[in-house]
């Protein structure tokens, strides 16, 4: 930053002062002294077409880096406009800063117009939401947002400064130095117990969920797997965090009971629970019979109706699981015990993978995009029906290599999540997968990737109609009624936005048209239909005749 003068120079400086480098949104009026001053800073305005969808590039630059990424909106109708990507932050623990301005607070010269108490609306949104009303408090509530956004559990903070404090004259102020966190380990009361439990275990399994993908812990997490030699399973938001082709891997629990990796989930006598966060839809349903359930996470469990773990080990999670470790290396006879049932449900789960149907499946689709996408290629996933399928039968082989929310489950946050990916990772191959539904919410940064000149492919899966809400109605017996509609032509569409567009007109052309739009560079928008008949095929019927076994077998 140069020459600080007033107030919106002094913020400024404050978010150098924290590194950040982008700042995404939509200014307004009321920001215009921020926006000058950020022109003379070294921080880089994207501008997106959408406050929403510069909360969810935010929100995502937190998730896959740690450190807060900042979005900014002017007051009123543009600061509302931020409350989806905010709920998305803080349910899904991602680190974010929300700037948004306001009228002046000293004078009132438009009276109440545009003034909404952002203050009020963002506070169960949010771990904290502050208005400025002096620049000279500006450097420490910075330091602390960000101290605030990045403790566990991360999550988004507000920050509303008013015009006339943007403006306000200011010199010498200090910053305040960003200071490092430290998370204390679990105490060895907790890891005695916990590997007393593990240790009478017949039949162990290891869990990770969605606080397991935190940047940084996967080694921490592939080497407790490797010591111990416990299979294990992942929520939908803890895919990737051990490599998915490690051979202790059993499956995605992406519905709640009855699927094949249940199968060991219902034979297992001991489930040791890694970062499971109750914001996801549960991954399997605790009862008053069932395995123990042990805790570890950075924070103490949430006790839920379907969670409520009989131990629990709390601190920071990669150095407790090296610890526990020690307690356990070498000593856990039957720790593979469930391992066996590892072929039999991978088999299943991809069964019918490469039918040459057209409309291609839900399971060819997963298929083919995982042939085009390399180890460290990034999924980025909308909501929607194709959202279990890729949740159930994609592998992972590294952490955040499948975007996905089940947490808020938003529509709309798939290609802002993608462009954030392709900007931080400029280097790998970036993919988002849309429902024609989920699309057309935030279609409109097209234009912004375009801009940005970004390398990224859109799949977007064309059923005209709201496919999961639909499956929903099917399976309680409702008419087909209310949920369909038509879509424009996506070809042209991705070209008036100066992207390219292509169409997949046969089953074993999805995997070459991919496959040409990486190599071509650039943003490039594909379009495939979907046949959804295997939702109530495998999902309902196929599911429902399956015989869950006892707890003893």
């Amino acid at each position: 930053m140069a020459t600080v003068t007033k107030g919106s120079d002094l913020l400024v400086a404050a978010l150098e002062n924290e590194g950040v480098e982008h700042i995404f949104g939509v200014p307004g009026e009321e920001n215009l002294d921020v926006v000058e001053s950020l022109r003379r800073s070294r921080i880089r305005l994207v501008l997106t077409r959408h406050e929403q969808s510069a909360a969810f590039m935010a929100a995502t630059h937190g998730r896959l880096t740690g450190r807060p990424g900042v979005c900014i909106s002017t007051l009123g109708p543009g600061a509302l406009n931020l409350v989806t990507g905010a709920a998305y932050a803080h349910l899904g623990a991602m680190p974010m800063i929300m700037l948004t301005g306001q009228k002046g607070i000293m004078t009132s010269r438009q009276a109440r117009f545009q003034i909404v108490d952002m203050i009020a609306t963002m506070k169960p949104l949010t771990k904290s939401t502050r208005q400025i009303v002096s620049a000279a408090t500006i450097p420490t509530l910075v330091r602390d947002a960000f101290r605030v956004a990045t403790e566990e559990r991360p999550g988004p903070v507000h920050l509303e400064l008013p015009e006339d404090i943007a403006g306000q004259d200011t010199r010498g102020l200090p910053m305040v130095p960003p200071h490092p966190i430290e998370l204390p380990v679990a105490p060895p009361a907790a890891l005695d117990r916990a590997a007393e439990m593990i240790l009478a275990a017949e039949r162990p399994l290891v869990m990770l969920g969605a606080a397991s993908s935190r940047p940084h812990l996967s080694a921490g997490l592939t080497d407790f797997v490797r010591r111990t030699q416990i299979p294990f399973f992942n929520t939908q938001m803890g895919k990737g965090t051990v490599a998915g082709g490690h051979n202790l891997y059993l499956g995605t629990a992406a519905l709640s009971e009855r699927d094949y990796v249940h199968e060991a989930i219902d034979r297992a006598d001991l489930i040791v629970s890694i970062g499971h966060d109750t914001i996801e839809k549960p991954p399997f349903l605790m009862g008053p019979k069932g395995p123990l359930v042990i805790h570890i996470s950075y924070t103490p469990a949430n006790v839920e109706q379907v969670y409520f773990p009989h131990a629990e080990v709390v601190g920071d999670v990669g150095p407790s699981l090296a610890l526990l470790a020690d307690r356990l290396e070498g000593k856990l006879g039957t720790a593979s015990a469930l391992a066996g049932l590892r072929e039999e449900i991978l088999a299943r789960i991809t069964d019918r993978a490469t039918e040459d149907r057209f409309p291609p499946t839900p399971q060819r689709i997963v298929h083919d995009v995982r042939q085009v996408m390399p180890e460290d290629g990034i999924v980025a996933l909308d909501n929607g029906m194709y959202k279990i399928w890729f949740a159930r039968n994609y592998r992972t082989w590294m952490p955040n290599t499948l975007l996905l929310d089940n947490a808020l489950a938003t529509m709309g946050a798939g290609l802002p999540s993608a462009m954030m990916a392709a900007m931080l990772h400029p280097g790998r191959r970036v993919l988002a997968v849309c429902g024609d539904g989920g699309f057309m919410m935030n279609s409109q940064e097209l234009e912004t990737a375009v801009r940005l000149k970004l390398n990224l492919v859109v799949l977007i899966l064309d059923d005209n109609g709201y496919g999961m809400i639909r499956w929903k109605q099917a399976i309680d017996n409702f008419a087909d009624w209310g949920l369909t509609f038509g879509n424009p032509d996506f070809v042209k569409y991705a070209e008036a936005y100066g992207a390219k567009g292509s169409r997949v007109e046969a089953p074993e052309a999805l995997v070459p048209t991919l496959e040409a739009a990486f190599e071509g560079g650039g943003v490039h928008v594909v379009t495939v239909p979907i046949d959804y008949a295997e939702n109530m095929r495998v999902l309902v019927d196929e599911l429902r005749n399956r015989v869950p076994p006892t707890a003893s077998a």
